[in-house]
């Protein structure tokens, strides 16, 4: 269901999990909430090294990973420590621990807003989309994204609105944004995210690794 274009430094890991009720309907778990704390115990960590390597991953097509434009893996450690992260619903939330503590990005999208087929590639010099309820647009020309039959719909920096989870979302699919650099990261990360959601209830399959 998803394909990968040739990248030199792409290592990504990918799978859909389908939850056991809407997302409005299901609570956050304690031990996710727990992992959004300062200072929190987890099986993953992010230093300098992963902080650049991302970074070298996203700049490889031409995008440059700085400023509002930082990788979401960046966001995230900054919002924790300010207190400034709210909860969203169980999928996001379990996402943005993984990320935080991973170092990696990882997009999360409601698959049922998505048509296929569904391809990560390098979008193309003008390429945007909304990622946000207030209509802003983040321009994507050189940066790795997650494409849908509409175009791109999610990538490692933000994620596009149209393909974002809500209420009434039921089923996702994760992107961990990996790099050959980190070899086997983002395999490992996903593998302890995948547990996470299990714990919750929900189920998952793989789709890359």
């Amino acid at each position: 269901m998803l394909t990968i274009d040739p990248h030199p430094l792409l290592e990504a890991a990918a799978f859909t999990t389908t939850f056991p009720a809407p997302l409005g309907e299901i609570q956050v778990p304690a031990s996710v909430r727990a992992l959004l704390t300062p200072g929190a115990a987890a099986p993953l960590s992010a230093d300098e090294a992963v902080r650049s390597a991302v970074r070298d991953l996203l700049r490889h097509g031409g995008y440059k990973p700085t400023g509002r434009g930082k990788p979401s893996s960046e966001y995230l450690v900054r919002a924790v420590a300010e207190g400034a992260l709210g909860s969203i619903n169980a999928a996001v939330d379990t996402c943005n621990a993984v990320s935080l503590h991973s170092g990696l990005p990882i997009s999360v999208i409601d698959l049922d807003r998505a048509t296929p087929p569904l391809r990560l590639g390098i979008a193309r010099p003008g390429e945007k989309y909304v990622f946000n309820a207030s209509g802003q647009e983040i321009d994507l020309g050189g940066l790795l994204c997650l494409f849908d039959a509409e175009g791109p719909s999610a990538n490692g920096v933000k994620d596009a609105q149209r393909t974002k989870t809500h209420a009434g979302t039921r089923r996702t699919l994760s992107v961990l944004w990996g790099t050959r650099a980190l070899a086997g990261r983002a395999r490992e990360a996903a593998a302890w995210y995948r547990n996470l959601l299990e714990e919750a209830g929900a189920t998952t399959d793989v789709v890359a690794e």
